[in-house]
């Protein structure tokens, strides 16, 4: 019964990590890109007002 229960709780357990991992994966990928393209953006402007 109790071993049951723990394997069930572990399975649990894991799945949530799972889960989180993957979700997390995809909000630094999202992130990464959001940051990328705000540097091009910073990049094009210094080239559009360089005075030389």
């Amino acid at each position: 019964m109790i071993k049951k229960i723990f394997t069930s709780l572990l399975a649990a357990l894991f799945m949530a990590g799972l889960f989180g991992a993957v979700a997390g994966c995809n909000t630094v990928e999202g992130a990464g890109k959001d940051i990328q393209a705000g540097g091009a953006a910073i990049k094009n402007e210094a080239s559009e007002n360089k005075r030389y």
